[in-house]
C-alpha cells in the first residue's frame, strides 16, 4: 500500500507542475476565448491535483512510511509543508479571478483583466514555480535524512 501512496503522490505532484507550466504559458500570451477557457480548465486540475496531493501526502505521513513522529520533527518537512500550504492559499487569487470569467465566457467575450490584475496573477504563478523549486530542495534534504 505504502508503494501505490507514493506512486499516487508523484502523480499528483508531476500534475500539479504540469498544470503550473500550462498556467505560466498561457497567462503570458493574449487573452483569448480559447486561451481563458484553458485557463480555467488548467486551475482546476491545478486544484484537484493540489487537493489529492495534500490527501495522499498526509496519508503517507500518518498511515505509511517513517510515521508522524519522524516527519513532525523534521524541519525540512516542516518547511516543505509550509510552503506548500502558504502557496496554495495565495493560488486562490488566480483561480478567483479565472472563475470570475464565467459570465464572458459562456457568452463569448473574451474577458476583460487589467493589467493590474494581470501583473499580479502573473506574480502568483512565478510564487507557484519558485515554490516547487523549493519544496523539491526539502523533499531531496529530508530523503538525505538533513534538517532534522
Amino acid at each position: 500500500m505504502s508503494t501505490l501512496f507514493a506512486f499516487l503522490h508523484h502523480v499528483c505532484a508531476f500534475t500539479l507542475v504540469s498544470a503550473v507550466a500550462i498556467e505560466f504559458t498561457l497567462i503570458r500570451q493574449e487573452l483569448t476565448l480559447a486561451s481563458a477557457r484553458r485557463l480555467q480548465v488548467t486551475d482546476m486540475v491545478l486544484g484537484i491535483a493540489a487537493g489529492a496531493l495534500l490527501i495522499i501526502g498526509l496519508s503517507r505521513v500518518f498511515l505509511f512510511e517513517k510515521g508522524a513522529d519522524y516527519y513532525l520533527h523534521s524541519y525540512a518537512f516542516i518547511a516543505k509543508f509550509s510552503i506548500f500550504i502558504v502557496i496554495g492559499l495565495i493560488s486562490i487569487i488566480p483561480t478567483i479571478e479565472f472563475l470570475s470569467w464565467r459570465g464572458a465566457l459562456e457568452a463569448s467575450q473574451v474577458p476583460a483583466i487589467g493589467a493590474k490584475k494581470l501583473r499580479l496573477i502573473t506574480a502568483v504563478i512565478h510564487g507557484e514555480l519558485l515554490s516547487i523549486v523549493l519544496i523539491l530542495l526539502c523533499a531531496a534534504i529530508m530523503a538525505r535524512g538533513g534538517w532534522v
